[in-house]
């Protein structure tokens, strides 16, 4: 246990120390800021369009952060000769693949948080087309994300420690302040009740996205086990937009009793189950926590599933 905890500590803070995971998190959490600040005229829906944007942008981003960490965490480390290092001790493939898997759940993790910080504060900002910018909040999150990089090149001149993993924490930290802040004022910056015109329920949205990215990330693993960076992004992108039409392509030809079908729509990931964005709109409460429970058990299975076929052709990769 020592072992896989260690393994797993190890890639968590490789996977953190990428200057793209950096410039991934700051620059979706900006976006997704960005998105809640220009007049729409959607006839009313600009609070829906603003959320199921930044949802969605948070989907994206966990998509290429997926990806690229799990081609970072193991492909590079076969190329480079890493893994075979670490394998040469009393460490089994099966444990090391693992903790890898681990580490890169705990990133996607803080990955996935510091979005949903931004889809919370996009979700309070949102304003119709007879409101304005909220300018305050805007300024804020600004000061927060450069005060986070100030910190980490703070830390990294004068204590030599590295930029990028103590700027991920420092900006997860100044994000999180921000979001207090703000919430405790209107836009004209006067006081009000804390998280008045926040929208909550983002929360179990944005828990069964990284539910997904959980699923997209043990395929981006198993992928990684044989292929590099570029053809495991191929691979995961097709199978992301397979996910999203399964219910066109497999699932009305298995309502019609198709096997071939059956089996299609069995195995193929329906991303549909974790994208829930119209019920926000809908005041349906049935897919909150309860729903969340029965998505988890969902990633479980199919996840044990990816993770087996990735332990399988790992075994059989030659690594000198």
């Amino acid at each position: 246990m020592r072992q896989f905890i260690t393994i797993a500590t190890n890639a968590f803070m490789e996977l953190i120390r990428q200057p793209v995971f950096l410039l991934l998190m700051t620059s979706s959490a900006a976006f997704e800021i960005f998105l809640a600040t220009p007049y729409y005229f959607a006839f009313g829906d600009e609070p829906k369009l603003v959320k199921n944007s930044t949802l969605a942008v948070m989907l994206l981003a966990g998509l290429l952060g997926a990806v690229l960490s799990a081609s970072a965490s193991l492909a590079r480390e076969i190329r480079s000769g890493t893994a075979l290092a670490v394998l040469s001790k009393p460490v089994g493939r099966a444990r090391f693949l693992l903790a890898k898997y681990a580490g890169l759940m705990a990133a996607l993790a803080l990955l996935t948080y510091v979005n949903l910080v931004a889809a919370l504060l996009a979700s309070r900002m949102a304003f119709d087309a007879y409101g304005s910018t909220d300018l305050f909040a805007v300024g804020v999150f600004v000061l927060a994300l450069a005060v986070a990089y100030a910190l980490g090149g703070f830390s990294n001149f004068f204590l030599r420690r590295p930029f990028v993993s103590d700027a991920v924490f420092s900006l997860i930290l100044t994000v999180t302040i921000a979001f207090i802040v703000i919430n405790f004022y209107t836009k004209e910056v006067k006081p009000q009740a804390f998280a008045t015109g926040v929208d909550w329920r983002l929360i179990p949205a944005a828990v069964l996205i990284l539910f997904a990215l959980w699923i997209l990330a043990g395929l981006a693993l198993a992928c990684s086990t044989r292929f590099d960076m570029i053809p495991t992004l191929a691979i995961c992108s097709a199978i992301f937009l397979l996910g999203i039409m399964s219910d066109y392509l497999f699932g009305r030809p298995a309502e019609k009793g198709s096997w071939w079908a059956s089996v299609l729509y069995t195995v193929t990931p329906n991303w549909q189950l974790f994208w829930l964005a119209d019920a926000l709109e809908t005041d349906k409460t049935a897919f909150h926590w309860a729903y969340v429970g029965k998505a988890f058990a969902y990633v479980v299975g199919y996840v044990g599933a990816a993770l087996i076929l990735a332990v399988l052709l790992f075994e059989e990769r030659e690594l000198s």
